[in-house]
């Protein structure tokens, strides 16, 4: 019956919002201060997880959820010196040492000269192309 309850009065705020899903939302929500028992019809499927959560919050901080030295009382200011403010910002679009999708170790992307391929190499290549290099004889 909670279900069917719940659907009802979503519909009902779906019909009074002309079907805007965002402003059917907030209507629900403001419902259901008032009416717990839309409040437990939505919250029941839920209950478990919601509960598990509030009780490893107080296993985790026994004092509270939220301890007095994690929020400080003036909040840190961002280093905005001219000479330095923007510049790793810049680095970082100018795509210098960043790292490439896909090899994302925390290495910095080879850049700059390529190494040469040696000679067996090339050979190899050109076998697989189907050119193969004359062989040397002995």
């Amino acid at each position: 019956m909670s279900r069917e309850y719940a659907e009802s009065r979503i519909r009902e705020a779906l019909r009074l919002s002309r079907g805007n899903a965002t402003k059917a939302r907030q209507q629900v929500i403001a419902w259901s201060y008032e009416d717990p028992r839309l409040l437990m019809a939505l919250a029941q499927p839920h209950l478990t997880g919601i509960v598990a959560h509030a009780v490893n919050r107080v296993v985790e901080h026994p004092e509270g959820a939220i301890i007095d030295e994690e929020i400080p009382a003036t909040p840190r200011t961002l280093d905005m010196a001219p000479d330095t403010f923007g510049k790793e910002i810049l680095k970082a679009l100018s795509g210098a040492g960043t790292a490439i999708f896909g090899h994302e170790s925390g290495s910095p992307a080879l850049s700059g000269r390529r190494k040469k391929a040696s000679q067996s190499h090339i050979d190899a290549l050109k076998k697989l192309a189907g050119r193969t290099p004359p062989a040397d004889k002995k």
